[in-house]
């Protein structure tokens, strides 16, 4: 009899785990306090972002981010009463913006989205989510072509790891997509990419699917991993105790207080997120992109653009803040002119960061049995599917194809922060 096992946490990570292990033979449980895809997988930028290998904390980013705090048109924001409890993590974090550490964090990024659209079309073909799997290019979009060769370093980092794009300048970057300012002169084009045009939808479809396959949803709380002579027999919602042989945490930033009650402490801050959505558009881009200047991304979806960008620090007790919402819309108008729409929705989210940028993936150290699968910063739909086939393959016990050193849980715990 194949083993039961418990995914706690039903955004594309938790989901695609579920799936995949339900078409391994496992018994399964999926659980959440809400209905899948309701958390942070329903508001991200809809890109299927393989080239996203750079992280936030490049080169120079200590020495700039003063001055972006203090800009009104620079996508980083602090809730400043929140900065005495983030400054631990936040010293961490900023430690590694070094072109060492950026080196390899790119690499360690890689085989988790380097084939997005691959793998998601491998996890839904065949199913109705499958629909919502829109292959496309991805354009990063500068002012001019010096503007793109100040972002030398990180595409040297593409370059390197095997992408390749076409540079679209003034006419030919018109030619391509007229929807955009003419003061935007220069775009890079990345072939072999592709967006999900409802987010949300997509990760209800699929925990449907799995459902179908013989899966279990259960919303609920989850108060607690049981575990007994170091292995998992269980898990605790709202006081009960059902048993399993196995359980998957996938909540992210979530995942924190659930890890500390295994012994297993994760140094991981909400890195909260920002979308606007503008209903019934009078242009629409031709593919989804990422706007340098800004750094959010414009995707097409059903019915509406998304324009979803921003990293603000704030902890995930705090209302969302004004300014970003303002300045998305700002940077939508100025990318855009002329654009109309019928009406606009807001929302705001919680990116799990981990202070060196690397999802956490792997079985939680001293409990046989509890396996981690979070800490995807902003690229947790673009890595879903791969980081829920690699669980499954280890949950199942068959060895991946990729060394998974650079994820384990493990690396917390020698201080490697």
């Amino acid at each position: 009899m194949t083993g039961s096992v418990a995914v706690i946490g039903a955004g594309i990570v938790g989901v695609s785990t579920a799936l995949w292990l339900v078409r391994d033979g496992h018994r399964v449980t999926l659980i959440d306090r809400s209905e899948p895809g309701e958390g942070t997988s329903y508001g991200n930028g809809g890109v299927l972002a393989s080239c996203s290998i750079v992280p936030v904390t490049v080169p120079g980013l200590v020495r700039k981010a003063p001055r972006m705090l203090m800009s009104r048109s620079q996508p980083l924001f602090l809730k400043w009463p929140y900065l005495p409890r983030l400054a631990p993590w936040l010293a961490k974090y900023l430690s590694h913006a070094n072109e060492e550490d950026t080196r390899r964090i790119a690499a360690a990024l890689m085989p988790i989205v380097g084939e997005s659209l691959a793998e998601h079309q491998a996890l839904a073909g065949g199913t109705r989510a499958e629909r919502w799997i829109v292959p496309s290019d991805y354009l990063f979009i500068y002012d001019s072509r010096t503007h793109f060769e100040g972002d030398a370093f990180g595409w040297s980092i593409r370059r390197n790891a095997g992408f390749e794009w076409e540079e679209l300048e003034g006419e030919a970057f018109r030619a391509y997509d007229p929807s955009f300012s003419n003061k935007l002169d220069f775009a890079a084009r990345m072939g072999n990419h592709g967006r999900i045009s409802d987010p949300g939808q997509y990760v209800k479809d699929l925990a449907a699917e799995a459902e179908a396959g013989g899966a279990r949803i259960l919303k609920a709380d989850v108060e607690d991993i049981v575990h007994a002579n170091g292995k998992v027999t269980g898990v605790r919602t709202q006081g009960q105790t059902v048993p399993f042989d196995a359980a998957v945490l996938a909540t992210g930033v979530w995942s924190r207080p659930l890890c500390a009650k295994l012994g297993f402490k994760v140094p991981i801050e909400s890195e909260r997120g920002y979308h606007m959505e503008f209903w019934s558009p009078s242009i629409t881009p031709r593919s989804p992109v990422m706007i340098a200047s800004g750094k959010f991304v414009i995707t097409p979806m059903e019915g509406r653009l998304r324009a979803a960008g921003i990293v603000e620090f704030g902890g995930l007790e705090a209302p969302p803040s004004p300014r970003p919402f303002e300045l998305l819309k700002r940077g939508l108008t100025a990318a855009i002119p002329g654009i109309r729409w019928s009406e606009t929705t807001q929302w705001m989210g919680h990116r799990p960061a981990p202070t060196d940028s690397i999802p956490v993936i792997g079985e939680v150290p001293g409990v046989k049995g509890a396996y981690a699968g979070f800490g995807h910063h902003h690229i947790g739909l673009t890595g879903g599917p791969k980081t829920g086939r690699l669980l499954a393959q280890i949950v199942t016990g068959r060895k991946p194809n990729i060394d998974l050193t650079p994820y384990s849980p493990a690396r917390f715990t020698k201080q490697a922060g």
